[in-house]
């Protein structure tokens, strides 16, 4: 197929720049910061933890016990959604609506304080399943605009842009803490902002993208059994396509590294390095700044050496930050480390999008086989951060939890391996990748 027109290219990009921000700006930054100062130990009703049905946690555990739970709900229910979106031909519907979701949610953490703690969990888990299930439906149109070549330049342009508009958002958060530095408001009216933003600027990429193709069928009804039909079709392809199970077990294992680190680096610097809000805002523009140049050198350079290899070496550069973390002691040795976290934060996540999209089969059920990425992806995460907050909950310290991540690399490295010997030394046709 030829890729799209720039103005559909530049529409499918722009979703990137609108939702980014709430990854970017309210998940690792500004939310983490809000709630460590609603309950942490310095408040007195939180001082022994932070009650939640029944039970007493410690702040950090919970909030990544909550948001593990909501990346559970999306991985049982992407897989139903995509199936339906693409036998019904409306997965655009189904981005918009979890857009509306997460975007509303956003917007009624203004509301969360110490007495609504468990109003702004759930606005926030209801925010990240917005969030991700819309990524569901706005990944699988990658294939559908994009040709195999464009494929690595244009994911990396949705990332590139995403991070520019995080940036943007970020300094207006920072603006508005330096102008009002006293309470919460700042904080509150940022998620408001970000809900704003994500939803106004979404419905330039609702107007350009096409209607997704439907899928040959033959009755209407029994619409959610056919979804199922479809995933099972999928899935008998995926058992004879050698090169894409060793990359999707790959992606599983070093996803659950990449996106907890994303989830918690905020808090790191809070509870183990006691860094303020502003020093935390200005990590936080380091990491997103740094990630634009990431995801585009990434996707030159897998021009010349191959998509595996170099997520090879990005995963060895996870490898060394997350060893580095474990000894960090300073504010600057932070800086340092946030640094190369947003120059493979943005090289990973675009390519390992492009990589998955050059190795499925050319079909119209592209939602469906997205579905099994974004699913792999979210219990990787409900692993990751699940282990995470276990881990700290049971021994008191966040270092302890980062041996986790280090091992979850590791796996990630063999199995990136295995990918490359099955695929060769030099790049083959999709077709002869995904046969035995």
């Amino acid at each position: 197929m030829q890729t799209a027109s720039k103005k559909v290219i530049n529409g499918w990009a722009m979703y990137d720049w609108a939702n980014s921000v709430y990854n970017l700006v309210i998940t690792t930054t500004f939310f983490p910061a809000y709630y460590a100062a609603v309950t942490g130990t310095q408040n007195e009703a939180f001082k022994n933890g932070v009650p939640f049905l029944g039970r007493t946690y410690v702040n950090t555990e919970l909030k990544d016990y909550i948001l593990s739970f909501g990346f559970l709900v999306i991985a049982i229910l992407s897989p139903i959604l995509s199936s339906i979106a693409d036998y019904k031909g409306n997965k655009k519907n189904f981005m918009r609506f979890f857009c509306y979701l997460g975007a509303t949610s956003c917007c009624l953490m203004y509301f969360f304080d110490a007495n609504h703690v468990t109003l702004g969990l759930m606005c926030f888990m209801f925010a990240g399943i917005g969030f991700y299930g819309s990524q569901v439906f706005y990944n699988s149109y990658l294939p559908d605009i994009a040709s195999e070549k464009d494929m690595d330049r244009i994911s990396a342009k949705g990332y590139s842009m995403g991070y520019i508009g995080s940036v943007i958002m970020q300094m207006i958060g920072f603006a508005l803490i330096i102008l009002m530095p006293e309470g919460a408001l700042p904080l509150k009216i940022t998620f408001l902002l970000v809900g704003i933003w994500w939803v106004a600027f979404a419905q330039i990429t609702f107007n350009v993208l096409p209607i997704s193709p439907k899928s040959v069928r033959h009755t209407r009804t029994h619409v959610l059994k056919n979804g199922f039909l479809e995933l099972k079709k999928v899935w008998q392809q995926l058992v004879h396509m050698p090169v894409l199970k060793r990359f999707l077990s790959a992606f599983f294992f070093y996803s659950m590294g990449v996106q907890t680190v994303m989830l918690v680096a905020i808090d790191f610097g809070i509870k183990e390095l006691k860094l303020e809000d502003s020093k935390l805002i200005i990590t936080a523009v380091i990491i997103q700044l740094v990630a634009i140049f990431g995801a585009i050198g990434m996707s030159r350079l897998s021009a010349t050496y191959g998509n595996i290899r170099i997520l090879i070496f990005t995963v060895l550069l996870w490898i060394g930050v997350c060893i580095s973390g474990y000894f960090i002691s300073t504010e600057y040795h932070f800086y340092i480390i946030a640094s190369l976290v947003g120059l493979v934060m943005g090289g990973i996540q675009s390519l390992s999008r492009s990589t998955y999209s050059k190795f499925i089969p050319e079909t119209k059920d592209t939602a469906s086989f997205f579905s099994f990425y974004d699913v792999t992806e979210k219990v990787a995460i409900v692993i990751g951060l699940f282990s995470f907050g276990y881990i700290e909950g049971l021994t008191g310290s966040m270092r302890n939890s980062i041996l986790a991540l280090i091992i979850f690399f590791i796996l990630g490295l063999l199995f990136l391996l295995l990918t490359w010997q099955k695929q060769g030394k030099h790049a083959l046709p999709v077709s002869m990748l995904n046969s035995d």
